[in-house]
């Protein structure tokens, strides 16, 4: 019956049914056919309001809020500003600037379309201006702004913590080196690019001495407030002071005060929309949620996770070559299904064969995170080539098709943190 259910899901994808609509029908399915060992209609009602309510998961349509607020309040434009003013009039220096400034936005908004419209909306006219090649920015800030699914606070690594009951302060703290290495292998084929198709030395050096006469001093004071908004919320996680909740909770308290008060980018009667947006990106999510963890309690019943997990370590003698398979299966369907729904249907599946083969939970859910992350850029259906090729009235494809380089060293990377797990561990 599990396999069954499998391929009910299957087939509702297929024929385009939405996700959730194709997880219910599948939810509901073993009942209606009477099957052994199947749950009540009540049980599974239980099982769905018990995935929307849960405390870890309030953080996140709180970090999706204050994405929102740093977005409105040209946060990310602040931050572009420092790291452009030490790099800039490098080779590949602005480009680099605007993939760390994804770093540091991820760190803020823990989602990677997030990410990708601020940094993007920001940088692209700047790049495209400076004459770098306008398919290739939106290529790079498409890739980078997956990080924002990996740079803790991480939306999926709440999700990921919430499905299997893994720590989500340690997945959080476990995010932060392999987003640093994705970054790095990111920013060196960017300067490979630029040293290799060359840049306007005129205009970047213009540009540059622009932003060097406003002085380091006066740089530093107007960007203080968004340089310390990641410090706040990762140093508090990382020293114990408060839970993830409680840093997406300060997160947004912190995102309007000074968009309110200090930069004064935000008006009063402008954060009414900027909830509605908010809470138009999280109500599909917490459906999504809801319905997935009900589908997840008849696979429990069904014996579905004891019965893959069987068939693993049948066909598997270590965990090497099911990590292999793994990345493969997590590639594949990142680039159909959006991250979150992949999360919370496949994560809590896997766990007995993750502890069969003495997998590390928190290094696991740092791979999978990393995998889906790539879906974001994956074409035809990546969500960031969708976000970016927009801003250059580019069609998708062309983009996609220029990230294919940048998806290959990403690719590197991941095989790294997948089989050193001290990439992922060493921090905790």
């Amino acid at each position: 019956m599990a396999g069954i259910v499998f391929l009910i899901f299957g087939i509702c994808l297929m024929i385009g049914l939405p996700i959730v609509t194709g997880i219910g029908i599948a939810t509901f399915w073993p009942k209606l056919m009477g099957a052994v060992g199947s749950t009540s209609n009540e049980a599974v009602i239980r099982a769905l309001f018990g995935g929307a309510d849960s405390t870890p998961i309030i953080a996140v349509p709180l970090f999706i809020l204050a994405g929102v607020l740093m977005a409105r309040g040209g946060i990310s434009k602040k931050i572009f500003n420092v790291v452009a003013y030490f790099i800039g009039n490098r080779t590949a220096g602005m480009p680099s600037a605007a993939v760390l400034t994804c770093l540091f936005y991820g760190a803020i908004s823990g989602s990677g379309p997030a990410t990708a419209a601020a940094v993007g909306g920001m940088t692209l006219p700047i790049l495209i201006e400076l004459g770098y090649d306008k398919v290739f920015c939106a290529a790079l800030i498409a890739t980078a702004g997956s990080l924002g699914v990996i740079i803790p606070p991480s939306i999926p690594f709440v999700l990921y913590g919430t499905s299997t009951s893994t720590s989500v302060g340690n997945l959080f703290i476990a995010g932060v080196l392999p987003g640093i290495l994705i970054g790095s292998v990111l920013i060196f084929y960017t300067y490979y690019y630029c040293k290799k198709n060359g840049e306007d030395k005129e205009k970047i050096q213009k540009n540059y001495d622009a932003l060097r006469s406003l002085g380091l001093v006066r740089l530093l004071k107007d960007s203080f407030w968004a340089l310390l908004s990641p410090l706040i919320i990762l140093g508090g996680i990382y020293s114990g002071y408060f839970t993830p909740t409680e840093a997406a909770c300060i997160s947004v308290f912190y995102s309007l005060i000074i968009s309110l008060f200090v930069y004064k980018t935000i008006e009063f009667n402008k954060i009414w929309d900027i909830v509605i947006s908010s809470v138009r990106g999280y109500a599909p999510l917490i459906f999504i949620l809801a319905i997935a963890t009900a589908f997840g309690r008849v696979l429990a019943l069904l014996r579905a996770p004891q019965m893959i997990s069987l068939m693993f370590a049948n066909t598997f003698s270590s965990a090497v070559p099911f990590l292999l398979i793994i990345v493969v299966f997590f590639f594949l369907l990142g680039m159909v299904m959006d991250t979150g729904p992949a999360i919370v249907i496949m994560a809590p599946i896997l766990v007995p064969t993750l502890e069969a083969f003495n997998i590390n939970l928190v290094h696991f859910g740092v791979i999978m995170v990393c995998c889906l992350a790539i879906g974001l850029v994956t074409p035809p259906f990546g969500l960031n080539l969708f976000v970016t090729a927009p801003l250059i009235e580019t069609p998708v494809l062309k983009v996609g098709r220029k990230a294919m380089p940048l998806i290959a060293v990403y690719t590197i990377a991941l095989l790294l943190i997948t089989f050193i797990p001290a990439i992922s561990l060493i921090l905790l």
